[in-house]
């Protein structure tokens, strides 16, 4: 293997390649503990070194780091890894690692998620804005009709009847234009025809 060039990435690490293919990233001073130089060969263990040992322990301390400043889903993670640059072996590694610890559950993330947004956004919102972080439907869904049921089946209405409220809806003044468009506004926000038309046949109180 022959180094083949080595790009600066940041003032504090570059990027290395290995017969014209990007290999891997190194702080400046690792470069020099390899001898990693242009037109210099990397024998089969300072690659295993690096590959196997130095690499997947910064992915898991990355991960760590990450993980204590806020919650991550597994997708947000590998995302934040991969813009990092670490090799997918390593970021596998780093996701297994933190996952056997349940430092990172995105079952876990999708419950904090609906239990802290759902008394003011509506459920297809809520879908979306999980499906968006990357979790998966089945996790979605199976969270949503354990905590939904929990809370009962009119927090969507509640939720409705309070944005008419603030809109100063009055089925007796507002006409057809008028209802159609606050329509409009809530359907953008996530709701059903279904339940916001029940909001607005049921009376605002």
């Amino acid at each position: 293997m022959i180094i083949s060039d080595i790009c600066a990435l940041d003032k504090k690490r570059s990027k290395v390649f290995i017969d014209g293919e990007f290999a891997f990233v190194l702080y400046n001073g690792e470069l020099r503990d390899f001898d990693i130089k242009v037109g210099n060969e990397l024998s089969d263990n300072k690659y295993d070194e690096i590959k196997c040992g130095l690499l997947p322990k910064r992915a898991k301390l990355r991960a760590m780091n990450l993980l204590q400043k806020k919650d991550y889903t597994e997708k947000q993670l590998r995302d934040k890894l991969s813009d990092g640059l670490y090799p997918e072996d390593c970021i596998d590694t780093a996701i297994d690692y933190v996952k056997s610890y349940r430092y990172l559950d995105d079952e876990r993330y999708a419950c904090d998620y609906i239990t802290y947004h759902m008394s003011v956004r509506s459920k297809n919102r809520i879908i979306m804005d999980l499906m968006n972080k990357g979790i998966s439907k089945d996790i979605i869904h199976e969270k949503l009709e354990e905590l939904y049921s929990e809370e009962g089946e009119d927090i969507e209405i509640s939720q409705i009847k309070n944005l008419l409220i603030k809109k100063k809806y009055d089925a007796q003044t507002f006409d057809h234009k008028e209802k159609q468009k606050l329509i409009a506004f809530l359907m953008r926000r996530g709701y059903d025809v279904s339940a916001i038309k029940k909001a607005m046949d049921s009376g605002i109180t």
